[in-house]
């Protein structure tokens, strides 16, 4: 699909498109991936149908990720165009402390190696790539700060944070005229949907636009994998062979029962299951951008696609009810029975309900 409609990222003037092109599978040193000619295939493809939204971290095949981004757009000369966005967090140099983490010696010391490798004096957006339960959150929101102020960086975002811990950062940057995340990145899919319980709210009311990694589910939902494949020690051999120790959870009697549904979907849709699966995070509410990966150009071209439909009322309604997260506290006081309860049976609209 040719991107012509671009999205405000959260309550900034940085405008993405609606899919975000992943490079974790830019080079082959982790022995699965891309090779340096499919990425640029991959990379120059994007581009070309007018996305402009790269994600990338230091720590992405051990900087190869970065350093392929880098060459591709100084061969493309589009730096301009490029919203680019990369993060820190992760050691850089086992046995070190202070080369990872959130503090503010190793932001300095993971952006200056970003900037070498992806051949630009500034980053677009820069993720802070994951809670280090250490580094008080007034010391990241001062160095992201200094590094804007330095011309280093423009915008910043936070990946996979506690909820309180953004709103609490957004609060004090609002309170201190100070510049304050832009949006989060988390993982979402039709088999991790527990953002829903907070994070979608708190984004919105936050301000933070929210830009969803894994929309595939680890692979669960790209039709792909079949429950009659799995072996007797209810593994798939080739996730269990890669050392992913997360597929006991993956491969759920709940997750298999959310593939089937999918499947359905997808052939009364007439599209692939991944295309409707990305379609399903794509458009629900408070998501600005989806991170898409591909080691195949094949793969990028069907994700490209999960834009260029509509899933019918029944088709939505099959999915939300298959795949709807368990009822837990307290956020069972918010739904619709306590509420009423709360209201004496009366309906409130909220005020943000009512700017819609």
């Amino acid at each position: 699909m040719p991107f012509d409609t671009y999205k405000s990222l959260g309550r900034s003037g940085l405008k993405v498109s609606p899919l975000c092109l992943g490079t974790m599978t830019f080079g082959e040193d982790w022995g699965w991936g891309s090779s340096e000619t499919a990425a640029r295939e991959i990379f120059n493809h994007y581009v070309n149908a007018g996305g402009n939204f790269i994600d990338t971290a230091d720590g992405y095949v051990n900087g190869k990720s970065e350093e392929q981004v880098g060459k591709f757009i100084q061969e493309n000369k589009n730096r301009d165009q490029v919203v680019l966005a990369t993060k820190f967090t992760f050691s850089g140099q086992p046995g070190n402390p202070n080369a990872g983490g959130n503090g503010m010696k190793n932001m300095h010391r993971a952006l200056s190696g970003s900037l070498k490798r992806l051949q630009t004096d500034y980053i677009d957006l820069y993720w802070m790539h994951a809670w280090d339960r250490t580094t008080p959150v007034e010391e990241v929101l001062y160095s992201m700060n200094d590094l804007i102020r330095s011309g280093k960086v423009r915008y910043f975002g936070l990946s996979d944070v506690p909820s309180w811990y953004a709103a609490k950062m957004q609060t004090l940057a609002q309170a201190h005229g100070l510049h304050g995340p832009i949006a989060l990145q988390l993982e979402y899919s039709l088999v991790e949907r527990t953002i829903e319980y907070e994070f979608t709210e708190m984004a919105s009311e936050c301000g933070l636009g929210i830009c969803p990694w894994s929309p595939l589910g680890g692979g669960m939902l790209s039709g792909k994998y079949n429950k009659e494949d799995l072996g007797k020690d209810g593994r798939l051999s080739k996730i269990k062979d890669s050392g992913n120790e997360s597929s006991d959870k993956l491969f759920s009697e709940r997750n298999w029962q959310i593939v089937d549904a999918l499947k359905k979907v997808a052939a009364t849709e007439k599209k692939t299951a991944a295309q409707v699966a990305l379609h399903w995070v794509a458009t629900q509410p408070g998501i600005t951008s989806t991170i898409i990966g591909a080691t195949k150009i094949a793969q990028l071209q069907d994700n490209l696609g999960a834009l260029d439909f509509e899933l019918s009322a029944e088709s939505k309604e099959t999915l939300a009810k298959v795949s709807v997260p368990p009822h837990i506290h307290p956020y069972v006081f918010f739904g619709a029975q306590m509420q009423s309860m709360i209201n004496g049976g009366t309906q409130i609209v909220r005020w943000s309900q009512q700017l819609h």
